[in-house]
């Protein structure tokens, strides 16, 4: 979609045949809010019926995926260098540089995968979407844009760390995390893209930082969170508000036009749905969108398998700990698959 909204190309290889785009209609809507449900149909009642005579089918565990990536660590770790290069003659100042894992003549259960996926690492934006025969199973921690009344919050993501092996240890790391320079570099940046980006929706002197640097420990990792919202100016309509703001800083780099056309450049495959977004509007006019991150993409007709990881490359980066931190972030989908660490 980064090149419907902006004047960009994409040649790199496509193996997943999603579409671009793609919105529907729900013939049922379901609202838990606590302990409460709410079924929107015209008979509910016969709805709440048929989901009470589903009978949970017990999957048999996949066999072992032949996981492979589009870059070896050789080259990735060259290529950081040479992104570097590009930071140092002030071409950009932050990117996000990412590497697909794959696999071919994959035969998976999609929700099983799915379920598992979601009790190993359970986030708050997590999502499973079928289309046809592509299926995208995703544990994503991050918000892209939501709307709430006239408000618009947008909270990117930089700065990751792994989860520690006791308590002591974990509360150590976060601190860590904390005053990491890199780290707070990358995050900054970000949300200073993520200021500007509003700007083009917001009411004027209304664009504001609400959290910067904020720690969040989930189940496998421990991340960096910033809160930026704004009000939204008199008829701006939610779809031009998410155009003034796709695709979400955090996973371009800045600025985003030259960081977009680089990573097209290094990068060995389209991310497609990687680093999109999934979401809703609401009937009330209020809409929610994730970070299509930490995903399992699948095209069941074809049996490819695909999921992205990707990191912040600043000035400051090592890229040793760059390819260990795209490592970490796609032990989860590893371990729901089946398979061995890479």
């Amino acid at each position: 979609m980064k090149n419907e909204t902006e004047n960009l190309s994409s040649l790199n290889a496509d193996h997943l045949y999603f579409p671009d785009l793609y919105f529907f209609a729900p013939q049922y809507l379901i609202l838990i809010r606590g302990n409460e449900i709410e079924i929107a149909a015209d008979d509910p009642g016969h709805i709440f019926e048929s989901i009470e005579q589903q009978t949970v089918h017990r999957f048999a565990p996949s066999p072992v995926i032949n996981i492979r990536s589009r870059i070896d660590k050789r080259e990735y770790l060259d290529t950081i260098t040479t992104i570097k290069e590009h930071i140092g003659r002030g071409d950009i100042y932050v990117t996000n540089f990412c590497q697909e894992f794959f696999a071919e003549g994959a035969a998976i259960d999609p929700l099983a995968v799915f379920l598992k996926l979601n009790k190993i690492s359970p986030n708050p934006f997590a999502a499973f979407f079928k289309w046809k025969d592509n299926y995208i199973l995703c544990a994503s921690p991050e918000r892209f844009l939501a709307k709430r009344g006239g408000k618009l919050i947008s909270q990117p993501i930089k700065g990751t760390a792994k989860r520690g092996a006791n308590n002591v240890d974990d509360e150590s790391i976060k601190q860590q995390l904390r005053s990491h320079t890199k780290e707070l570099q990358e995050n900054v940046m970000i949300v200073d893209l993520v200021r500007n980006d509003l700007t083009h929706s917001a009411k004027q002197g209304t664009v504001k930082t609400e959290e910067l640097f904020g720690i969040y420990s989930f189940k496998q990792v421990h991340q960096m969170i910033s809160t930026v919202v704004c009000e939204m100016e008199e008829g701006i309509s939610a779809m031009r508000a998410i155009k003034n703001t796709f695709p979400m800083g955090s996973m371009t780099g800045a600025p985003k036009i030259s960081a977009m056309q680089l990573m097209e450049q290094y990068e060995h495959s389209k991310r497609g749905v990687y680093s999109g977004a999934i979401g809703y509007f609401g009937p009330d006019g209020d809409f929610d969108f994730n970070v299509v991150i930490r995903t399992l993409l699948y095209n069941q007709k074809s049996r490819y398998l695909s999921f992205h990881a990707g990191s912040a490359i600043t000035w400051c980066a090592d890229a040793e700990k760059e390819y260990e931190e795209c490592l970490l972030k796609v032990q989860a989908i590893l371990e729901a698959l089946g398979n061995f660490p890479l």
